[in-house]
């Protein structure tokens, strides 16, 4: 039975970040239902849901549907769709949230908290996700680095109080899931654009982890080449970063999570759509509107949308 002191918990997604966090939440005694695609749904309501973890290995019991409705009495939702269905997901959650509802965008990319307001009038909070994980399985997380997260407000977007923001903090930090609060999300979330724009093409390409990534010298170069138009494009939008630090923090975390296999190959090797548009397809079309050249983020994205349309061999 979920332990008192927890906000009812939706997770909108349930693919790995969105099963990882809902299952530590509630590992960790909340009422969470998780929301997602029916095989998944239907292995996690006969098995439980299995996480393999750098922490620990457990199955755990999580209510689990395939209707968007098992939203409606939830006080806070954990939105972690593909960037790609943002706003047809945002359009038909809209009807089952509460005034009092909190959402927290837990997606890669910058700006789905304004596309969320824009389609449905849903005013999310943003977060940055770090994790290294992937679906092992029906209803199975296989998790191997990481798992913390950055929460905030974006300027032009007022999703929670600072006092609700506070406490979905908490909660978390309670489920043993660090969870840092930024002032400045805005500045975090392009940080993270701009790692994921080094890792997830690359490890999508080559359909290597980022430890060897790290130890290839022609792949940092590019991983290089990458980050400093990232930043030229930040700068021109007004998000100014330091490309020796991003750069530095790009090698560190291949040697942090070195098993670790971006979602961009995950997907291809599944041979879903991706979200590179959100990624290296951002900078590209965010240096066209700044007049900012991006040649090598041009050619990731392009040979990415490119191996979306041409399947892998099997």
């Amino acid at each position: 039975m979920p332990e008192k002191g927890w906000p009812r918990i939706a997770v909108v997604g349930a693919g790995a970040v969105g099963c990882y966090f809902g299952g530590r939440l509630a590992r960790a005694g909340a009422p969470v239902t998780l929301i997602g695609r029916a095989q998944r749904v239907e292995a996690i309501n006969r098995d439980g849901l299995f996480i393999d973890s750098i922490h620990f290995k457990e199955r755990i019991s999580v209510s689990a549907s395939t209707e968007l409705d098992a939203a409606r009495d939830a006080e806070l939702v954990l939105f972690s769709v593909k960037t790609v269905d943002t706003e047809d997901t945002a359009k038909l959650l809209a009807p089952y949230l509460s005034p009092e509802t909190n959402v927290v965008s837990l997606q890669n990319g910058v700006d789905n908290a304004e596309r969320m307001d824009f389609a449905a009038g849903i005013q999310a909070i943003s977060a940055v996700v770090y994790i290294a994980a992937e679906m092992s399985g029906p209803g199975q997380v296989k998790h191997s680095g990481r798992g913390d997260l950055v929460i905030g407000n974006p300027v032009s977007n007022q999703g929670g109080t600072e006092s609700e923001i506070a406490e979905i903090a908490e909660a978390f930090t309670r489920a043993g899931v660090p969870c840092r609060i930024s002032q400045n999300i805005t500045l975090e979330l392009w940080t993270k654009l701009i790692m994921n724009c080094a890792y997830n093409a690359l490890s999508a390409l080559s359909r290597a982890r980022y430890g060897r990534l790290v130890d290839d010298a022609g792949s940092v170069e590019v991983m290089k080449q990458v980050v400093a138009e990232g930043v030229a494009v930040g700068d021109a939008s007004g998000v100014h970063l330091s490309a020796d630090k991003l750069i530095a923090a790009v090698l560190e975390l291949g040697r942090v999570v070195p098993e670790a296999l971006s979602s961009t190959a995950q997907d291809i090797a599944r041979g879903k759509s991706t979200e590179i548009d959100s990624l290296n397809g951002f900078l590209v079309h965010r240096g066209v509107e700044a007049g900012v050249p991006t040649p090598v983020n041009q050619t990731l994205y392009s040979l990415v949308k490119l191996l979306e349309r041409t399947p892998l061999a099997r």
